[in-house]
């Protein structure tokens, strides 16, 4: 096989992001403090789940139905600017998220950005749509460029080789489970290097979950075996330092981190 290259992608936050991100933890905290067991849990559960929304765009974290506006986003931004560079090289690319609500609008939004069609394969689609999109991607020499997947429908059991670039937009704290969806392009088949971008937002979550994992990688596949149901044994002292703001992560509105 050719070689697989991992790249972790740092973003800043746009000015509301870090406003959005700083109130769901501020309030959520309290809340975690206060309940013990199954509710603690879940709860724990939920913020994280909202920050990685947020960490995407505001639009998706306040369910607006708005297009989505790359100046709100600091991965949105990063993201436009590589797709624009591995579009003008003639590459192709699988988008992976696991919110099936924001492979939505980024599919409309990079068709919009792009003037060209974007796939998107999620729970829902039928099978024959599903077997349809993968060959068009594969075969037709003409066909779409980018494909976005749901990490749970398209992260298993596809072949999609053509695509040289793996993004993975948000993160499933489980590198077993990225890795899987990696493979749908890193496979026997593939002829060029793909690169893989991991897509972190700096001074939050994200940052500190992907150096906890980065750092214990050879425990990381025991430790985070469940999904991410080892985050929610944390305690609320433990918590708030992963979850803290770094304000220095803020890019200010010239676009600069």
């Amino acid at each position: 096989l050719p070689e697989k290259q991992e790249m972790t992608v740092f973003c800043g936050l746009s000015g509301e992001q870090a406003q959005l991100y700083q109130a769901a933890v501020d309030e959520s905290l309290k809340a975690i403090e206060a309940s013990d067991g199954v509710q603690r849990r879940g709860m724990i559960l939920g913020l994280l789940t909202r920050l990685k929304q947020l960490c995407n765009h505001p639009a998706q974290l306040l369910k607006e139905d708005t297009p989505v506006h790359p100046s709100r986003s600091g991965k949105l931004q990063r993201f436009d600017a590589m797709v624009e560079e591995l579009l003008d090289e003639g590459d192709r690319a699988l988008i992976f998220t696991q919110f099936a609500e924001w492979g939505k609008r980024l599919q409309t939004h990079l068709e919009q950005t792009f003037k060209q069609e974007v796939l998107f394969l999620y729970g829902s689609t039928t099978k024959a749509k599903r077997e349809e999109m993968v060959d068009r991607f594969q075969q037709d020499p003409n066909g779409p460029r980018l494909f976005i997947l749901s990490l749970k429908a398209g992260g298993v059991g596809l072949n999609l080789t053509r695509a040289n670039h793996v993004f993975h937009f948000d993160r499933w704290w489980n590198p077993a489970v990225e890795n899987q969806a990696t493979d749908r392009a890193f496979r026997i088949g593939q002829t060029r290097n793909v690169q893989v971008h991991k897509f972190v937002c700096t001074g939050t979550l994200e940052e500190r979950i992907h150096d906890m994992i980065e750092s214990k990688k050879t425990l990381s596949e025991q430790v985070v075996g469940a999904g991410e149901q080892w985050l929610t044994e944390l305690d609320t002292n433990q918590l708030r330092n992963l979850l803290l703001l770094d304000r220095a992560a803020i890019i200010d509105e010239s676009g600069e981190s």
